[in-house]
């Protein structure tokens, strides 16, 4: 039997991409049964009917998934921030950095709408630096001028990428840069909420050069629901270097003496908003009511 990869789930179908094309599939009765659901990413063994028309009759190992947005086997995770409208969160993209550095996605940070940021980019640039020497990848973009478009094209290559972010910040508008053939559906941004509209409903797997993206809905939650307190130690990779300095193994960098992290935050070595961020995801995970 043929094999393939769910690019596209809706309405209970699932569109196969196999050698012949797409072939839109439904899954076996069974997989409801043994709690199996195929996601978008999945690779799976389908049995077709005719030349568009099959089941999908097994699914194949993950290396990782995520659950909002439904996606299997990420490469990596283009984290879409805007430097303005909305406001560059440095919070924010620390909780989305734990979340993918948790499902052991490669994340990269793309910065939106630079052409609208001569008034912050002094500020900009300073955190750049700061996530730069964490040893995250950074890219500025404008869909508008097309700045960063040809330095973010090669991360693309043979992978696939979520593209991730708050809404507005200009995901659809970043991939319509990219390809332009896309022509997807954007929205302004709700000067009343300082937001925009979802303008993405499904995950889908669009081609883009020689990748496969997912214009996702967004991550509808940024729970720590899985991870654990001695988890998000390497959920921070420049608190991570330092600790390996710290005098306790298991140190958690609150009130433990001789701890490397706190020294480096003191000389100025590791940027204090990142570890007050490190502290309270920490009180966060600390405080959630126990999974039984």
């Amino acid at each position: 039997m043929p094999k393939g990869k769910i690019i596209k789930a809706l309405s209970g179908f699932y569109y196969v991409l196999g050698e012949n094309g797409v072939v839109q599939c439904r899954g076996r009765g069974v997989f409801r049964k043994n709690k199996i659901t195929p996601l978008v990413g999945d690779e799976v063994v389908y049995q077709a009917e005719n030349e568009v028309e099959g089941y999908i009759m097994e699914v194949q190992a993950r290396k990782n998934e995520l659950v909002r947005p439904p996606i299997a086997n990420v490469d990596q995770a283009i984290l879409v921030f805007s430097a303005v409208e909305p406001s560059f969160s440095t919070v924010l993209l620390d909780r989305f950095l734990v979340l993918i550095e948790y499902n052991n996605i490669e994340p990269l940070i793309c910065i939106t709408k630079m052409d609208l940021a001569e008034d912050t980019s002094k500020r900009l640039e300073r955190y750049v630096n700061d996530y730069r020497n964490a040893g995250y990848h950074v890219i500025m973009t404008s869909s508008e001028t097309l700045l960063g478009i040809e330095e973010l094209t090669p991360y693309l290559e043979g992978k696939i990428s979520v593209f991730a972010g708050q809404s507005g910040v200009g995901k659809s508008s970043l991939l319509n840069a990219l390809c332009p053939e896309l022509d997807l559906r954007t929205d302004d941004i709700s000067a009343h909420l300082g937001r925009g509209k979802h303008t993405t409903r499904h995950v889908e797997l669009i081609r883009v050069e020689s990748g496969l993206v997912a214009d996702t809905p967004g991550f509808s939650s940024l729970e720590f629901t899985e991870i654990d307190a001695p988890d998000l130690n390497y959920c921070f990779p420049d608190i991570e270097k330092w600790s390996e300095h710290c005098k306790f193994r298991a140190c958690q960098h609150i009130a433990e003496p001789k701890c490397a992290v706190k020294k480096a935050v003191e000389d100025g070595e590791l940027p204090a908003y990142r570890y007050e961020h490190y502290k309270d995801f920490l009180e966060e995970i600390k405080d959630r009511k126990p999974r039984y």
